[in-house]
C-alpha cells in the first residue's frame, strides 16, 4: 500500500494541489496504519495492541482522509466527468459506489475504535483492524482508477 500511494504521487505529483495535499494525507494515513498493524518496517512490537491514543489518532486521520475524499475531491471530480465525457462519467460512477463500500468499513472502525481507552478490552481489534487494511487496499485502487481516468481528461479540481 505504501508503495502504491508513493507510485501515484511520482505519477500525479504537481498535477494539482489539491490532489497533492489529499495524497499527502493518504501517505499519513497508511504509515500510522502499519504502524497500528505492526508491519514492517513498524513491526517491533507487532505482539503489543497498540495504545489507546495511537488508535484514537488514527481513526481521526482516517476520517478526515476519507471525508477530504468525499467532500472535496469525489463529487467534484464526477461533475466535471459527466460535463466533459460521458465514457468517464460512466466508469466513474461505476467505481465510486465501490469507493463508498470501503467508506463504509473504514467509518465501522472508527465507530468503534475512536474513543477507545487504555482499560478497553480490544478482543477483535486486529481482525477488525485486518478488514480495515483490506479495505484500503481496495479503495487505494479504486482510488488510482478514478484518478488515471480523470486525470487523461484533465478533469481534476482546480485549486
Amino acid at each position: 500500500m505504501l508503495r502504491r500511494n508513493t507510485e501515484a504521487k511520482q505519477q500525479w505529483a504537481g498535477l494539482h494541489s489539491a490532489l497533492d495535499r489529499w495524497l499527502d494525507e493518504r501517505q499519513d494515513l497508511l504509515v500510522r496504519y502499519f504502524k497500528l498493524a505492526g508491519l514492517p518496517p513498524y513491526d517491533e512490537h507487532a505482539e503489543q495492541l497498540p495504545a489507546a491514543s495511537d488508535i484514537r489518532e488514527f481513526c481521526e486521520v482516517l476520517v478526515d482522509y476519507i471525508s477530504a475524499g468525499h467532500f472535496e475531491l469525489y463529487d467534484h471530480i464526477l461533475e466535471e466527468a459527466k460535463a466533459h465525457n460521458q465514457h468517464t462519467d460512466a466508469l466513474s460512477k461505476q467505481i465510486y459506489p465501490l469507493i463508498a463500500t470501503t467508506t463504509e468499513v473504514a467509518l465501522r472502525f472508527n465507530d468503534d475504535y475512536a474513543e477507545v481507552t487504555d482499560t478497553d478490552p480490544l478482543p477483535k481489534f486486529t481482525h477488525d483492524l485486518s478488514l480495515l487494511g483490506e479495505s484500503l487496499q481496495n479503495r487505494l485502487e479504486l482510488e488510482d482508477q478514478l484518478i488515471a481516468l480523470l486525470a487523461a481528461h484533465e478533469v481534476l479540481p482546480e485549486t
